[in-house]
C-alpha cells in the first residue's frame, strides 16, 4: 500500500486531519456556547471566537474542496463490495455539502444580525445584510440543523473507519493515515 496511486496526497491527508479536528472542535464549541445564557458577559466573546474560527475553517474547507476537485483521489479497491463503495461516495458528498453549508449559513446569519462579525475582536467585517430577525433565524436554523446532520455523517464515517480498522480486508485506512 505504499504505491502513491493507492494513497491520498500529503496535502489531502493534512487537510483531512486538520479540518476534521477543527470541525469537531468548532461543533462542540458551538453547542457549548448555547449553554451560555443570552446577555451573560462571556457570551459575546465566545460567539465572536466561534464566528472567527468558523471563517478560518470555512476558508480551509474551500481550499480542501478545490484540492479535491483538482486531485483525483485513489480508487476504492476492486474487492470492496459495490454497496460499500456507493455508501462511501454518498457519505463523502454529504460531508462536503455540510462542510460548505455550515460556514456559509453561519456567516450569512451573522450578516442579518445586529451583532455582525468581529474577526478575532480585531476587525469588524462590514455587514452586507440588514438586521432582520426572520432571515437571521432562517440561516441560523440551517447552520445549527446542519451541525446535527454533520455529526451523524461524521459518526457514520467513523464507524466505517472502525470497521476497516477491525476488519482490515481492503487496507482502506492506510490511504488517509499520515506517513
Amino acid at each position: 500500500m505504499s504505491d502513491p496511486a493507492t494513497r491520498y496526497t500529503r496535502t489531502a491527508i493534512a487537510l483531512h486531519w486538520l479540518i476534521a479536528l477543527a470541525v469537531l472542535g468548532q461543533i462542540a464549541f458551538g453547542w457549548y456556547l448555547e449553554l451560555i445564557p443570552l446577555g451573560a458577559p462571556p457570551r459575546a466573546a465566545v460567539v465572536n471566537f466561534h464566528k472567527s474560527t468558523g471563517l478560518v475553517i470555512g476558508l480551509l474547507i474551500v481550499f480542501r474542496l478545490a484540492w479535491r476537485l483538482t486531485h483525483t483521489p485513489p480508487p476504492l479497491p476492486e474487492s470492496m463490495p459495490a454497496w460499500e463503495k456507493s455508501a462511501a461516495r454518498v457519505n463523502h458528498v454529504l460531508l462536503y455539502a455540510c462542510m460548505l453549508i455550515m460556514p456559509i449559513a453561519g456567516y450569512t446569519a451573522s450578516n442579518f444580525s445586529r451583532f455582525g462579525v468581529k474577526f478575532f475582536n480585531a476587525v469588524t467585517l462590514p455587514p452586507w445584510g440588514v438586521d432582520d430577525r426572520d432571515i437571521y433565524a432562517l440561516f441560523n436554523g440551517l447552520h445549527v440543523g446542519t451541525s446535527y446532520v454533520f455529526v451523524t455523517l461524521i459518526a457514520l464515517h467513523l464507524l466505517a473507519a472502525a470497521k476497516h480498522l477491525i476488519f482490515p480486508r481492503h487496507a482502506i485506512l492506510r490511504r488517509m493515515l499520515p506517513r
